[in-house]
C-alpha cells in the first residue's frame, strides 16, 4: 500500500503561506488558500486594498491593480501548489517563472475592495527535469479578469 500524504489543513493563512513562499509585503500577493489538490489544482484569495503601495501611483484617483500584479498573484499560487505536490517522488522546494504563453485582460479593472478569486490547475510538463507547467485564471465575482493559458515553472527539488 502506498504511503498516505500529509493532510493540509485549510484555508492557508498568511503565517502558512510566508511559511512557504519567499515573498513578503508588499509583494506577497496571496492572502488565503481555500483549496488544494496537490499535484492538480489550488485555489486563493487576495483581498485588494487602498493602502497597497501600487494604489497610491497607479492612477491615484481611480486605482486600479496592475494586470502583471494580478500575474504574480497567480505565479505566487502555483508556486504554494508546487510545493506542495510530489513528483515522482520528489516534492519541489522552490521555483521561478522561466515562461509566459498567452494572458489576457478582462473588464474594467481590479479596483480597492474587489476580491480576487486566484485558481491554478496543473497541466503536464517534464518533472523529471524541473520544468512544471500551470494554467491560471483570477476572478472578481463572476468576470475573468485575468487569465494565463500557460505558465512554467523552473523548479528545485529537495534533496533525497
Amino acid at each position: 500500500m502506498a504511503p498516505r500524504a500529509k493532510a493540509i489543513k485549510l484555508p492557508l493563512m498568511a503565517a502558512d503561506i510566508v511559511a512557504i513562499l519567499p515573498h513578503r509585503f508588499p509583494f506577497l500577493l496571496v492572502d488565503r488558500v481555500v483549496e488544494l489538490e496537490p499535484g492538480k489544482r489550488v485555489v486563493g484569495l487576495k483581498n485588494v486594498t487602498a493602502n497597497e503601495p501600487w494604489a497610491q501611483g497607479h492612477w491615484p484617483e481611480t486605482p486600479v491593480l496592475p494586470g502583471v500584479l494580478q500575474q504574480e498573484a497567480l505565479y505566487q499560487l502555483g508556486g504554494i501548489l508546487a510545493v506542495n505536490s510530489e513528483f515522482d517522488g520528489r516534492k519541489p522546494v522552490r521555483g521561478n517563472i522561466s515562461a509566459v504563453e498567452k494572458v489576457r485582460y478582462r473588464g474594467d479593472g481590479v479596483i480597492p475592495g474587489d476580491q480576487l478569486v486566484l485558481e491554478v490547475v496543473s497541466l503536464r510538463g517534464k518533472p523529471g527535469v524541473g520544468i512544471l507547467k500551470f494554467r491560471g485564471a483570477a476572478r472578481v465575482g463572476e468576470l475573468e479578469v485575468c487569465t494565463i493559458e500557460e505558465f512554467t515553472l523552473a523548479v528545485e527539488f529537495a534533496e533525497t
